[in-house]
């Protein structure tokens, strides 16, 4: 596992191990009464007859920073509740079965910690500049726009 310099990158897939020491973290959080996870896994689609063996991720810290930096904020402006906020993605390759995402929220309350869980999935999904190049088990490759 290589970090980047960016607290949001990682090189290759998110380990079990890491996303572990981040659950197990949050025991320390004791204001916290909800703790939500979100992990994006590769999945093995099928596109044109051809299977996805992985996604190839290109980001770059200077890119992503600034958006997760807005993606907290926002958080912590619309969840009064809100005590943590983990975003971890994943660059370089990443095959199927294996975690490119992980998101970690704690709250006081399960209903915010569920709803901030997915607002900040969705401006991920949305915002995050992050290229993705879909590898099929035939060696052929494509961009996902």
């Amino acid at each position: 596992m290589n970090m980047n310099s960016s607290a949001y990158l990682i090189e290759g897939p998110v380990p079990a191990s890491l996303t572990g020491a981040e659950i197990a973290g949050q025991q320390q959080k004791t204001a916290a009464g909800a703790v939500a996870v979100f992990l994006g896994q590769v999945r093995n689609d099928a596109i044109d007859g051809k299977t996805v063996s992985g996604i190839e991720y290109s980001a770059y810290d200077a890119m992503i920073d600034p958006v997760v930096t807005e993606i907290h904020e926002e958080l912590f402006h619309d969840f009064s509740d809100l005590i943590f906020v983990k975003i971890l993605h994943s660059n370089g390759l990443v095959k199927c079965g294996e975690v490119s995402l992980l998101v970690v929220v704690s709250s006081g309350h399960r209903k915010q910690a569920f709803a901030a869980l997915e607002q900040c999935v969705e401006r991920i999904k949305a915002n995050l500049p992050v290229w993705k190049k879909e590898l099929f088990t035939d060696g052929t490759s494509r961009w996902i726009s």
